[in-house]
């Protein structure tokens, strides 16, 4: 098979993996006259890191062969497709050719499992050690690693990457037993454990003057939403704990689609995008804003409203809270005010030292007044107490009412 039928087959086959985002890349390029790559420029946008650089990618999979039958999955074993496989030295020279050709900034790398875990980890860390070593590569590399495989194997991964990830998948062993019956949860979680190891040592390492070592710098993992009964609750407690004990950079949620010729106890539509939005939305006031799992959630109700972000839900649930006065609001009281984030709350913060603040200074940084004005108090302006009433606030945010389709 001709390297480019691969290609087409293996770039497919990887658009089902979401985690493929580049933050925490290091800045790191070949300016100086040696080395070749770079992990920040121009190109085709795939992803972004945390200071807004775009990060270009060849995103593939060294094999969609694969021993494992997972029934979610389009490259499992018993699945009907085209199968191909690169060698480590083929997807050198794609990456090399790409990033030459001003395409690509970086390699996300993963693969079915062959033979075994250890023989396809070998595969995989091939291709970044070659890059690395015989060609000075210095733009991005993520590895999707097996947590099957051996930690030596896994720990020369991360050596050579920026970023290391191991798909979790389903949020509990009893989902995985019945979807995915090779895999396991608590094997799983010992991998990403002594990734957490590794990295710290490899952080520790570094801020004690070690400028050589090279090392990931933060891990991630993807979970899928709505091919199984696993409720919101279920994987925000599952996020949290990652968060929390193994401090992984980021979880993936990615809505569950069916594929061609599905096993017969998948769902037989997909879960809502909007589901999957959600999730990011609780994820990011876990991550960002100091919201705890427990808070996001109604304790009555395992699943996230659909029609309501879960902040303004949040606010809704505890309007005797609100209103704040911009005045003498701590930091940690403003981020939890709907329509204000971080960033204007840090403006606002230091706007109030300098003057009274008004809905008009409120407008010009560029807050969404409808959202804020019934939890919040200015200078000019206070919202009346039946404004905060429950009904009142839910029928001024809910949605607007849509025709029904006749036929679906």
């Amino acid at each position: 098979m001709e390297l480019q039928q691969k290609l087409a087959i293996l770039a497919d086959a990887a658009k089902y993996d979401a985690s493929c985002a580049s933050s925490g890349a290091q800045r790191r390029d070949s300016r100086d006259g040696k080395g070749v790559g770079s992990t920040g420029g121009a190109g085709i946008c795939h992803s972004y890191a945390p200071d807004g650089r775009c990060i270009s990618l060849l995103k593939v999979l060294l094999t969609n062969r694969c021993l494992y039958d997972c029934h979610y999955c389009i490259n499992r074993r018993s699945s009907n497709v085209r199968r191909a496989a690169f060698t480590p030295e083929e997807v050198v020279r794609l990456t090399l050719d790409f990033y030459k050709r001003n395409y690509i900034e970086g390699l996300f790398l993963s693969s079915g499992i062959v033979r075994s875990a250890d023989h396809t980890m070998e595969q995989v860390v091939a291709v970044a050690r070659t890059l690395r070593e015989e060609h000075d590569f210095r733009g991005y590399i993520h590895l999707k690693t097996i947590p099957e495989a051996s930690p030596e194997l896994i720990e020369l991964a991360a050596r050579y990457a920026d970023r290391i990830s191991i798909n979790l998948e389903l949020p509990s062993q009893k989902s995985l037993d019945r979807l995915a019956p090779e895999k396991n949860l608590d094997r799983t979680k010992h991998a990403m454990g002594r990734i957490r190891l590794k990295l710290e040592d490899a952080a520790d390492r570094k801020k004690n003057g070690d400028r050589r070592l090279r090392h990931a710098t933060g891990q991630s993992t993807q979970v899928i939403v709505g091919a199984d009964e696993s409720t919101d609750a279920d994987f925000l407690a599952r996020s949290e704990e990652l968060y929390g004990s193994y401090r992984l950079r980021r979880v993936y949620y990615s809505a569950f689609s069916p594929i061609p010729e599905p096993s017969a106890i998948l769902p037989a539509r997909p879960a809502p995008l909007l589901r999957e939005h959600r999730l990011y939305q609780a994820d990011w006031l876990m991550r960002f804003y100091g919201f705890h799992r427990s808070e996001i959630l109604d304790p009555a109700k395992p699943h996230l409203d659909l029609h309501l972000d879960p902040k303004l839900a949040w606010a809704l649930r505890n309007r005797a809270l609100f209103p704040l006065d911009l005045r003498t609001a701590t930091r940690e009281q403003l981020l939890r005010v709907p329509g204000l984030g971080p960033r204007n709350v840090d403006r606002i913060l230091a706007l109030r030292r300098l003057a009274p603040i008004r809905l008009a200074d409120l407008s010009r940084l560029r807050v969404p007044l409808d959202k804020v004005r019934p939890f919040l108090i200015t200078t000019d302006h206070r919202p009346p107490a039946t404004e905060l009433e429950s009904d009142r606030l839910l029928a001024r945010f809910a949605p607007r009412p849509e025709q029904l389709e006749l036929f679906c």
